[in-house]
């Protein structure tokens, strides 16, 4: 649990780096563009963006509307979130991380959307790091598909075969992501852009 806890702590920093929000947007943004397997309640959210709040990474404020805009729609204004400085250093702390923890499935996956602020050599460890879990993972997938083949259930088998075809797709993604990162970083960056 505590994983899940630590890449939505990352995630929510990570899109109030970008803009600030109210819960609503915050949560649509976890579900939709991060891809997330299940939807993320309130009752998960919220508490977390107490927490960020009390550590000093987050500030909530509620805007003030007009009384007559109130009134009309008849409740109060969303509170916004936005990132505080401690929380850009938070933010950057946690996107600097290379550790095992970062090459699961879920903290990977929070992870890649923000990996356009992560450094170069920290990727490429992230992304190594991934890749030798899933070759282990592929491996144990391997042999219990050829030894406990014989008298299992064919749909069984099929979700066995469907998980190796996954693995083999990721393995081969990551190492492409790797050769490119390892390629732009030793090539030369020009000044400028011809054209």
């Amino acid at each position: 649990m505590a994983r899940r806890s630590n890449a939505l702590e990352l995630a929510v920093l990570g899109l109030l780096h970008e803009a600030p929000m109210h819960g609503y947007e915050l949560r649509k943004e976890l579900n939709v563009v991060l891809g997330w397997g299940r939807v993320l309640s309130y009752g998960t959210l919220y508490p977390t963006l107490k927490a960020l709040v009390a550590a000093g990474h987050i500030q909530a404020e509620t805007p003030v509307l007009p009384e007559a805009d109130t009134l009309a729609r008849g409740r109060k204004a969303r509170i916004v979130y936005q990132l505080t400085g401690d929380g850009k250093d938070r933010f950057a702390e946690l996107l600097e991380d290379a550790g095992p923890s970062t090459w699961d499935d879920e903290s990977f996956d929070v992870r890649f959307a923000f990996f356009s602020r992560v450094a170069v050599a920290t990727r490429i460890r992230v992304l190594e790091g991934r890749r030798a879990r899933l070759e282990e993972k592929l491996e144990r997938i391997r042999r219990a598909y050829t030894t406990r083949r014989r008298g299992k259930d064919a749909y069984r088998l099929e979700r066995q075969r469907h998980r190796l075809e996954l693995a083999e797709l990721e393995i081969r993604w990551l190492t492409e992501l790797i050769d490119r990162e390892r390629a732009a970083q030793t090539s030369p960056r020009p000044d400028t852009v011809n054209e």
